[in-house]
């Protein structure tokens, strides 16, 4: 095989002796027969006669091998003779395991027959994938898939068959509390029954959610109510009238009931590291990421707005309708949800303010338009309405109150001001209403929220009455609820320790081609460099599955984690409003504490990886380490593993660097370490990412611009910079990897060279296929381009792949790192 030493011994050990025949030390029995008193001929006739005896299979076995050399000799002569008078360099062997068969079929299923005619230097995706888009048909429930997505239903079946088996304990760990597992697994089953039991659903309609609602109409009611004045301290607007305290108590209590149950409504609250101070945990001041419709270009589609305006109304009418029928006693509240059409605009108007002060997605991932530090009487300053002052210390009563908040534009809370002056109670009842509505209408199975699921699946481009199969559901529900138990079961499955140590070594090896990279970097001063060099030693990397917050092999710390969180199996409906509390109550809890550097934002079986600035870490959970990204190198050729994985680890790795990574320092905190004249020279090369990749568009049907949307140049920059940065880095770990042991070939792509066949694996990770809806939604808020792209721009911007696949031109188009 490929990689064996011929040299090394391998029968009796390192100090065996050769096997000697003439006589001389090493054959007793020869020695004897020459002592014994014969006729020399006599001597020669027996001596030989034993030794044959002796050594009867050594001689047959040495006939066949020299009659194999023999005949492979003639058989090569022959060959040469009727083929090329040069001889042929030495090819590489084929490797045919099971996992080379499977890998082979993976790459090859994704082609065409057409592949031929295409140039890969002209059209890489079309070259590797046009077979992917032929094969793979989109389901009336999806609006894209593709070799990620792939990937995780694959992992949804596999966690379908823990769920819906009887309890096995898989013994990973030397001292697995099997009461504690068992208890687990019971909880998570619960979660999975209860969701899957639509005929239950169904009999209670919107029974659960409708309670929500009677709920929202309780803390904020149309008329203002005396008895809703609980006599709160509101702290940072202790000096209002007692009116706007009434206002502001009513509002704040509904935003924090709101916020506990995971609801996005007119402001979003997270808690995590200070950019400038990454031991220090601070809350943070967001505006919510999806205003109504998915981002705020589709406010201005006066159409699509009309529709949708249309359906709050249809679907409020619905609700209220069965919430007088459920409830005719709770007079009351009753009365308090009257809706009427009028309202639809209202909250159509609220909604567009709204959107219109909406940063724009580039800026609100760009740190220097983010980090806006402020103190709570300078929030009171921008939206006296709203006390985060109460509303931090309710989620968090444990907290001493923050010195500080990081506000993400300061500009959007003083717009909310206005809202709530200009906005009567009966229009803002109704948006916190409907804000409940749309978050958690997909836990119900009710004919009254069906117009907004149509409507949602109409955006996505799907059929507008597709549902997905109830166990796929079922399964993204035990996820979301138990997450870290349902990891533990996933990686006792699907992910080894000799998985998780080839991961870590290609993460280090992409290190150290990072290093390389930087010592070379002309571009950057000399001490800048050095600071990227140290930064590059300390980013730490994690791989698989957490050991800490919580160890997930760890049975009992996974029972003591959800402890809080109550799991019935016939209450579905509830048992996702408890997981939501659970975890807001345990996102708050770290208020107050340093910052825990254990914990992961990712569950085990998630197919995506991530690179956390203020951690300064890589992160890569078990799900993305399966096939076709990740391969066990024992069986499978490493230009794979290192064309999907390695090209994954080298872009969370340059994340370090791109646009928003390059403002932190190696200690994860937010700060200027680089030189005006390295600023400069990468603002010069990021402009080539942004001014190449707005060239590639996507359909648009709606567009003016001949049916076509363009990339987002600027929003996408960080993640084009890691995808180039990504790929050479792992072109180069292989190489250096391939240097020590060369890898095999695979059966039935003989014709393709190793560098292609790295190349071609990147590719395959990326191939798919999406809903021209789904395209224009992506263009709009992702930070990532297309996939298509993906493998399009990358590759343009690697002379590897250039050299590999022999293009005219061989300059990248755009290069970094």
């Amino acid at each position: 095989m490929s990689g064996t030493n011929p040299s090394k011994r391998v029968d009796g050990g390192p100090e065996a002796e050769p096997l000697l025949v003439d006589g001389v030390p090493g054959d007793e029995e020869s020695i004897k027969v020459a002592d014994a008193p014969h006729t020399s001929d006599e001597r020669n006739v027996k001596r030989a006669y034993t030794w044959l005896k002796r050594h009867l299979m050594f001689v047959l076995i040495s006939m066949l091998l020299v009659g194999g050399v023999i005949a492979l000799a003639v058989y090569f002569a022959v060959l040469r003779d009727t083929s090329d008078p040069e001889p042929e360099p030495e090819q590489p062997s084929i490797c045919l395991t099971p996992p080379c068969v499977q890998a082979a079929y993976s790459i090859l299923d994704n082609m065409s027959p057409n592949s031929r005619d295409i140039d890969p230097c002209e059209n890489f995706d079309k070259y590797v994938c046009e077979g992917f888009n032929e094969k793979h048909d989109l389901r009336s429930d999806q609006g894209i898939r593709h070799t990620a997505s792939v990937m995780v239903e694959e992992s949804e079946r596999l966690l379908r068959h823990v769920l819906e088996s009887p309890y096995e304990p898989e013994y990973r760990a030397s001292s697995l509390d099997v009461d504690a597992d068992r208890a687990n697994f019971d909880k998570l089953q619960d979660e999975y029954v209860a969701c899957m039991d639509e005929r239950r659903l169904k009999e209670i309609r919107s029974k659960p959610l409708l309670q929500v609602l009677m709920k929202i109409a309780e803390l904020y009611p149309q008329i203002e109510d005396d008895s809703s004045s609980d006599g709160l301290n509101m702290g940072d607007a202790a000096d209002q009238s007692p009116l706007a305290m009434k206002v502001a108590n009513d509002i704040t209590r509904t935003v924090t009931y709101l916020t506990k149950i995971g609801v996005s409504n007119l402001v979003l609250l997270s808690i995590g590291a200070d950019d400038k101070d990454p031991d220090v945990v601070v809350p943070s001041i967001y505006a919510p990421f999806s205003p109504g419709l998915p981002t705020k270009e589709y406010y201005e589609d006066p159409k699509l707005v009309k529709k949708y305006g249309a359906v709050i109304g249809e679907v409020l009418e619905a609700l209220l309708k069965e919430a007088h029928e459920l409830y005719p006693a709770v007079h009351s509240l009753r009365e308090s949800l009257t809706f009427n059409a009028e309202l639809v605009d209202q909250i159509l108007q609220v909604e567009t303010i709204l959107a219109n002060a909406t940063p724009k997605m580039e800026d609100a991932l760009e740190v220097t338009f983010y980090y806006n530090p402020r103190s709570l009487a300078e929030i009171a300053g921008l939206v006296p309405q709203l006390s985060f002052g109460k509303l931090i210390a309710t989620l968090a009563p444990s907290a001493p109150a923050p010195s500080k908040l990081i506000v993400e534009s300061p500009d959007y809370l003083q717009t909310l001001g206005t809202v709530f002056d200009t906005t009567d109670r009966t229009t803002l009842q109704a948006y916190f209403v409907w804000k409940a509505v749309q978050a958690y209408h997909y836990a119900v199975e009710d004919d009254a929220v069906k117009p907004l699921k149509r409507f949602n699946n109409e955006l996505s481009g799907k059929d507008p009455d597709a549902t997905e199969e109830r166990w796929r559901t079922c399964v993204k529900a035990s996820d979301w609820s138990l997450g870290w138990i349902l990891s533990k079961f996933f990686v006792d499955k699907a992910f080894s320790q000799d998985a998780k140590e080839f991961g870590d070594k290609i993460v280090s090896d992409i290190k150290n081609q990072f290093v390389e990279k930087l010592k070379v970097a002309k571009w950057m001063s000399k001490d800048v460099r050095n600071l990227g060099i140290t930064k590059v030693h300390a980013i730490v990397q994690k791989i698989g599955f957490p050991t800490k917050s919580p160890n997930i092999l760890d049975s009992s710390e996974l029972q003591d984690y959800y402890a809080d969180e109550p799991i019935d199996n016939t209450t579905h409906f509830a048992n996702i409003v408890s997981a939501a509390k659970s975890s807001t109550a345990r996102s708050f809890s770290a208020l107050g504490k340093p910052t825990n550097r254990d914990e992961w934002e990712m569950t085990a079986d998630t197919v995506n990886a991530y690179y956390n600035p203020p951690g300064n870490e890589i992160v890569f959970p078990a799900g993305i380490m399966q096939h076709p990204v990740f391969y066990d190198p024992n069986y499978v050729p490493s230009y794979l593993s290192y064309g999907a994985f390695g090209a994954v680890s080298g872009h969370e790795l340059s994340h370090a660097f791109d646009s928003t990574g390059r403002h932190y320092d190696e200690t994860g905190n937010y700060t200027d370490w680089w030189d005006s004249h390295t600023v400069e020279a990468f603002k010069e090369k990021a402009q080539c990412f942004v001014d190449q990749y707005a060239e590639y568009t996507v359909p648009d049907p709606a567009s003016s611009d001949d049916g076509r949307i363009h990339v987002n140049g600027r929003l996408t920059l960080g993640e084009n910079i890691a995808d180039a940065g990504g790929l050479n880095a792992a072109f180069r770990a292989w190489k250096q990897e391939e240097g020590k042991k060369s890898s095999q070939l695979l059966p039935g792509l003989q014709n393709f060279s190793k560098e292609q066949l790295f190349f071609m694996s990147y590719a395959t990770f990326w191939c798919g296929k999406t809903r021209p809806e789904v395209a224009k939604d992506l263009i709009y808020r992702d930070p990532h381009s297309p996939s298509f792209v993906r493998t399009l721009g990358a590759t343009a911007n690697s002379r590897d792949f250039r050299e590999a696949f022999n293009c005219p031109v061989k300059k990248p188009t755009c290069e970094l790192w």
